[in-house]
């Protein structure tokens, strides 16, 4: 799945050739699941749900809870092909992001994360999917799990990409005490990312503004 592409979804058999083609040519796979790893997509990792396995998975950002912690997984393979301290950086070994990211995986299953995660997704998409029947200018509600995109157009126009109405919205939320950041080649696309451990009450009040944004541009 595309982060800053506009959260496109891959589909299945397109990973399934992807993954043939590796194999073949001698290639590694490599999973970027920085933005789509830590439970995001319902899934601990995405590739999970795409019927393959990369060779390599960096992942970073919500696996700290906050913290500045990034890292790498692979098959043993090529993870112990590495000499020793062959792989590192400045901010390596951090205790305290190394702590955190634990207490991240204890939650996760304390609180049954994965399971939130779809709850989040379904509730948020049959939302934005209720918008969109509204507002014209919604052309696309796409998601995977909790990641979740809103596409807009001008006209309801797929091939007139409104980059200028998504800048409206954002502005408007973040008055209004919300914020949404923006993504897609065409600065067109807002994402929805919301921390999985929101409460009922804070997502109901952010898909209230998110409605108030689109009626005001409407």
């Amino acid at each position: 799945m595309q982060g800053e592409g506009g959260f496109y979804v891959a589909p299945k058999a397109f990973m399934l050739r992807l993954r043939e083609l590796c194999d073949k040519h001698g290639i590694l796979l490599i999973a970027d699941e920085v933005q789509t790893g830590a439970g995001r997509t319902g899934t601990f990792f995405a590739m999970e749900q795409m019927g393959v396995a990369a060779d390599l998975t960096t992942f970073a950002k919500s696996i700290a809870g906050g913290f500045p912690l990034a890292g790498v997984c692979g098959k043993a393979e090529y993870m112990d092909a590495i000499a020793p301290g062959g792989l590192g950086g400045t901010y390596a070994g951090s205790p305290v992001a190394c702590a955190a990211a634990l207490a991240v995986l204890d939650i996760f299953e304390e609180e049954h994360l994965l399971e939130r995660c779809k709850t989040v997704g379904e509730r948020l998409v049959t939302a934005l999917k209720g918008m969109k029947a509204k507002y014209p200018v919604i052309g696309e509600v796409r998601a995977l799990g909790a990641m979740i995109a809103v596409e807009l157009f001008e006209d309801g126009d797929s091939h007139k990409p409104n980059a200028a109405a998504v800048a409206q919205v954002v502005a408007k939320a973040r008055d209004k005490g919300l914020i949404l950041l923006s993504c897609g080649t065409y600065g067109n696309v807002l994402r929805v990312l919301v921390p999985l451990t929101a409460e009922e009450e804070l997502l109901t009040r952010g898909l209230a503004i998110l409605d108030e944004c689109f009626a005001e541009i409407a």
